[in-house]
């Protein structure tokens, strides 16, 4: 409030009141005084906004100088909107031309002066030059609010302009991304290759069962029953998939809602404070922000005077967690987050014309994992497979149906004699074979298993956005991860202290420091003074809060003071107790009458520290000094010791807190250093010293100097307790972990090898200090380093990415520092285009000589990322994962799966389950098929021997889709197990039917076949029923094929259990206990094909039920699939170890035969 109180004298009083225009020419001085009055003066006459002002600026400038971000950009929009005006001759207030051609011409001399002093270079910091070139930029800051944009510091905008403004320089709110209909769903789901080939044999069965299957007189009745249930199943697929994807979309926008609707802040309009939502912000409003409640920037803004201590994170955008002063005239981004103090600024850049509306806008305009580095990514590994896979069957099917056809003509016409007509039965019979070979089930099986597992995945901390998501995630083979807030807690924390000569470092990430502290008996006295420090040497805006029992709720303010006063918390001691009862320190109650006994000491760039004096019971003073660690260090003359008694500090003492001050530095950690004195009675808190200088050269306090060295503070951003376990557990999994940070190099090295990331392997001296000068070559590389090595010159000196340059970087690059924006998109686009798997001699070379394994094939990426700066690059990545918390809106809505907890370890859920996926549908694929199999050769055998096939498609159709649909159900509730990381992932070209697949699918079908096969030739002698040839030819439904029926689905049923297991294991039932969802549905199945078989006879084309006797036989054979799985699985085992025993006698017979040649060359030699 003082800000604008002075602001506002000053504009009511510049022109007439003497004294304020001479405090205001002793705060600028010179041309910028002057030029601040004149802009005061055509304020106080209130000619500004409205839509009667003439806006000479347009919204692409304004963005301009969002994108520049420097003076001289300030200087280029004045002059431009200016001389505009010039030309225009219109002056902003008619009344007062004079007034209006003085403001044009004092600004236009401003801009010239402050392009004098950039031309000059950067004036060294506190000099006349530096302190003029800040006012120069606080003038021009109030110069293109009041003159270009028509507002006023002290009293905004006016409400009625607000919409004017929307429509001259665009609205805050960024339209939503467009929701795909349910009618474009269905249209993308219907796009796979087996419902195509369903959708025709449906329409083909259908228009042949309906006109030229009939004979002459005959009516269809339900003949057409069964190509309009092929139908209906393409329908049920389509709605199914579309359902979920839609239901999918809306499930994310509510996640959202939530977090939109409370994004309010604070603006001047009409000379009132008032509070509005982010999306009603338009260019000209006066933005006041804090630290404790009004943090986020909402729109690009220019910092207004006076100055403050305003510090911005912009962590969000550029992924580098250091706080940065912004002083009035800089820029301020929309993005990101006020951390200490506060400042009003004015609008000038909002929706798509700002730097966070840009990068939005960036993620929804472009296509899926498309980028302008020109790399387009496939569709999911997953979903390349199941296309394969369906192609292949598609074409085995078509072949066998042209097979059964051209047999059935052969036999038929040639050698049975038929007429010609029985072509059209020859046709039916072909499409029902293609109809068994076509896996109706798949599409949706697939479907539900991606949602069954997304829904389970919700529950453990992943949104899924997208199904496919789910599978990918677990054919991963590298992870791009950030650090602020994904590897690490986003949060400042003391993690080690040199304490009064000892040495305290938290290697345990799930231990706080202050219980370290406490447990290694440190004296009282020691914790007394550290705690009491700490209370009275921080701002009053840093607080934690704290719930009624005691507990850490949050906290706001300075990050550095935070983590002293959570050190504070951890060590017992109520700092708030100890500020509200200090005289000097305190402004609660009676104390407060004494705040000013006290002496507050500001910190400031110069001084590198900040000290607090409070008076002493005795008399005297005692000062309290936090700073830079070797500022604090030079000014102690005494240490305190570990009993609390003050010694003289020895040139070793100094020596040993340089050195664990490099240390901490090393391990990434800010030092800071602690220290006291106590003065005397009478001391003279102003008193400046003889001898001693601050940083900038500048005299120093006497109080400050002759100090007794309390402790030297480590500070860090930490990892989360959980990540290293979640990296081990990756680098179990064959997934590869790269940290891509905007950190300095030492910091990034420390947090990767604190997690794991980086391993001894990864440095030359095996013990040495884990520094980035001990990394081996391209371990870790800065981000300017890596753009130079991966772009080269291309046509008319643009860059053009060089893949060859990347391929000899990405195998050894774990850690990539001080990065842009752009390098995560880089290296996910290398990455994911990098074919070096091929080159089999590098890849060999690189496992010789470094140790490096290349996965063989295409790499897989997942992308992590919180920021707004890691939108694209989560976008173009294979998978991106965005913080559901933390996260920005734009790196959620670019991101493929959302972590709801923002934990690093959630990542590997996610992995587990993807993989889980992968072997859900290897499962179900084992089970289709081997239905497939065996079908088709029922249904060819059928075709050779009557021309029929015993197998109608409407029960093959039963079989095929719903009974299959039920049992991908069952077999994806499978829960994951630990075993499925503790092998590399699968790769992208390896089939997804595995060696150990077809001996079970080729096992299974050929005892379901043979079965079939003894039931259809053999069953009417040996069961004593009519064959089922003869009564289906009078138009009947025969006993003889229901039993081949009854017994095909349940040796299907119960091989359905062989299937829970893909790698041969003896016991088929363990963990079944554990899933119910598959027991609920085996009986759900059971009870159907006992329904069906019973009362379903024209629809299902069966008898009107079977005997007691009949259903034991159909009962009996589905349970001997159990022990066939056995044999099966025993015979693989000894075909598999006489493979073995046979590659082993070959190698030792070419051994034996080499050895000989090379004696014999070494006889004949020796003849020689």
């Amino acid at each position: 409030m003082a800000g604008e109180e002075n602001g506002h004298s000053a504009s009511n009083g510049g022109a007439t009141d003497g004294s304020t225009g001479n405090a205001e020419d002793t705060r600028f001085g010179g041309l910028a005084g002057a030029v601040d009055q004149s802009i005061s003066s055509i304020r106080g006459l209130g000619a500004t906004g409205g839509k009667q002002f003439q806006f000479t600026i347009k919204a692409a400038d304004l963005g301009e100088l969002s994108n520049e971000r420097t003076r001289l950009q300030l200087a280029d929009t004045l002059e431009k909107g200016l001389t505009i005006q010039k030309q225009d001759n219109k002056p902003i207030d008619e009344e007062a031309p004079s007034s209006s051609s003085k403001v044009t011409a004092d600004v236009l001399a401003l801009v010239s002066r402050i392009r004098q002093l950039e031309a000059d270079g950067q004036p060294a910091e506190h000099s006349p030059e530096a302190r003029e070139a800040d006012k120069n930029a606080e003038v021009a800051a109030n110069a293109l609010a009041t003159v270009l944009l028509g507002s006023s510091p002290e009293t905004g905008i006016s409400e009625d302009e607000v919409e004017y403004r929307k429509e001259l320089f665009g609205s805050n709110a960024i339209a939503d991304k467009k929701l795909d209909g349910f009618v474009k769903l269905c249209w993308e789901a219907v796009q796979d290759f087996v419902l195509i080939m369903l959708i025709v044999l449906g329409i083909i069965s259908i228009v042949v069962e309906t006109t030229i299957g009939l004979d002459d007189g005959e009516s269809c009745g339900p003949c057409w029953i069964e190509g309009a249930a092929i139908l209906v199943s393409v329908c049920i697929v389509v709605f199914v998939t579309a359902g979920i994807d839609y239901a999918k979309q809306f499930a994310f926008i509510r996640l959202t809602k939530s977090l939109n609707e409370t994004n309010t802040k604070a603006v001047i309009r009409g000379g009132i404070q008032v509070s509005v939502t982010d999306d009603d912000i338009c260019v000209g409003d006066i933005l006041s922000v804090n630290s404790h409640n009004l943090a986020s920037i909402p729109a690009d803004c220019v910092l207004l005077g006076p100055p403050g201590d305003l510090r911005m994170d912009e962590s969000s955008l550029t992924g580098e967690s250091k706080q940065i002063l912004k002083r009035p005239g800089d820029i301020i981004l929309s993005g990101t987050t006020a951390t200490q103090g506060s400042g009003k600024m004015v609008v000038i850049a909002v929706g798509l014309y700002s730097v966070a509306g840009k990068i939005k806008a960036r993620v929804y305009e472009s296509e899926d994992h498309e980028d302008e580095l020109g790399g387009e990514d496939d569709n999911s590994p997953l979903f390349v497979k199941l296309d394969l896979i369906a192609k292949q069957i598609g074409l085995v099917g078509t072949g066998c149906a042209i097979l059964a056809f051209v047999a059935s003509c052969i036999i038929g016409l040639a050698v049975k004699g038929e007429p010609a007509s029985s072509i059209v039965d020859y046709l039916i019979v072909s499409i029902t074979v293609l109809a068994v070979a076509v896996p109706e089930g798949l599409p949706l099986a697939v479907t539900l298993a991606l949602a069954f597992s997304s829904n389970k995945m919700m529950s453990e901390q992943n949104l899924v956005k997208h199904l496919d998501a789910c599978e990918t995630m677990g054919c991963a083979t590298t992870i791009c991860t950030d650090k602020t807030g994904t590897l690490t807690a986003n949060k400042m924390t003391a993690r080690a202290i040199s304490l009064a000569t000892k040495d305290y470092v938290v290697q345990d990430p799930s231990m706080k420091l202050g219980d370290y502290v406490q447990q290694s008996g440190v004296h009282s006295k020691v914790v007394d003074i550290l705690t009491t420090l700490v209370a009275i040497d921080t701002m009053d805006e840093t607080v934690l809060y704290l719930d009624a029992d005691g507990k850490l709720e949050g906290s706001s303010g300075n990050p550095t003071e935070v983590a002293l006063l959570n050190l504070v918390h951890d060590l017992g001691v109520d700092y708030a107790k100890i500020r509200n009862t200090t005289k000097g320190r305190s402004d609660q109650g009676l104390l407060a009458e004494h705040l000013a006994e006290g002496k507050q000491y500001g910190f400031s760039s110069a001084r590198k520290m900040m000290s607090w004096a409070v008076p002493l019971e005795d008399g005297g003073f005692r000062i309290y000094t936090k700073g830079a660690q070797e500022v604090i260090i030079a000014r102690c003359t005494k240490i305190l010791s570990e009993d609390g008694d003050e010694i003289e500090m020895t040139a070793e003492h100094r020596d040993n807190f340089g050195k664990t001050g490099l240390t901490y530095t090393r391990r990434g950690m800010r030092c800071l250093g602690l220290a006291y004195r106590d003065l005397p009675a009478g001391f003279d808190l102003e008193k400046i010293s003889a001898t001693t200088k601050n940083s900038d050269g500048a005299d120093a306090f006497e109080a400050e100097t002759e100090l007794v060295g309390l402790a030297l503070v480590g500070i860090e951003d930490p990892l989360r307790a959980e990540v290293p376990g979640a990296i081990e557990q990756c680098y179990e999994a064959g997934i590869d972990v790269r940290l891509v940070t905007g950190d300095n190099p030492e910091t990034a090295v420390s947090i990767a090898y604190q997690a794991g990331i980086l391993r001894e392997e990864h440095f030359v001296h095996d013990g040495d200090d884990k520094v980035s000068s001990n990394l081996k070559p391209n371990v870790m590389m800065e981000g300017k380093s890596f753009r130079s090595a991966v772009y080269r010159e291309g046509v008319e000196g643009s860059k053009e990415f060089d893949q060859a340059a990347f391929d000899k970087i990405w195998p050894h690059l774990r850690v990539l520092a001080r990065s842009s924006p752009d390098d995560k998109l880089t290296l996910a686009h290398g990455l994911n285009q990098s074919n070096l798997y091929a080159d089999k001699a590098m890849v060999k070379q690189l496992k010789r000589e470094y140790g490096i394994t290349v996965f063989p094939d295409r790499q897989v990426i997942a992308m992590t990322g919180d920021g707004t700066n890691d939108a694209p690059a989560l976008k173009r990545a294979d998978i991106g994962f965005a913080m559901g918390v933390a996260g920005t809106q734009i790196a959620k809505d670019a991101a493929d799966i959302i972590l709801l907890d923002d934990n690093f370890a959630s990542i590997v859920t996610a992995a587990k389950w993807g993989r889980n996926v992968y072997a859900s549908i290897q499962k179900f694929l084992q089970f289709q098929l081997t239905v497939n199999i065996s079908a088709v050769i029922t249904a060819l055998v059928g075709a050779f021997a009557y021309q029929t096939s015993p197998l109608a498609a409407i029960q093959l159709l039963w079989v095929n889709l719903l009974m299959d649909s039920l049992a991908s159900l069952a077999l994806a509730s499978e829960p994951p197990v630990d075993s499925l990381l503790q092998k590399p992932p699968v790769n992208r070209t390896e089939h997804m039917i595995t060696k150990r697949m077809w001996a079970n699918m080729l096992g299974q079908a050929t005892y379901q076949v043979v079965a079939v096969m003894v039931l259809l030739f053999a069953g009417p002698e040996l069961l004593g029923v009519e064959p089922g040839h003869e009564v289906e030819d009078r138009k009947e439904n025969s006993v003889h094929y229901t039993i081949i029926f009854n017994a095909f689905v349940w040796m299907q049923l119960f091989n359905e259990i062989n299937c829970r297991k893909l790698k041969g294991e003896f016991n088929v039932f363990q963990g079944i206990q554990n899933n119910p969802l598959f027991c609920g549905i085996l009986v759900v199945t059971m009870v159907l094909q006992v329904l069906i078989v019973e009362f379903g006879s024209v629809a299902f084309h069966v008898s009107d039920g079977l005997e007691a006797k009949w259903w034991g036989l159909c009962l009996g054979l589905g349970i001997l699939s159990m022990p066939v799985q056995q044999i099966i699985n025993i015979l693989y085992k000894i075909g598999k170890h006489y493979k073995g025993y046979r590659s082993r006698k070959r190698l030792q017979r070419n051994a034996s035969l080499s050895t000989r040649h090379t004696n014999n060359i070494a006889e004949h030699a020796h003849h020689e």
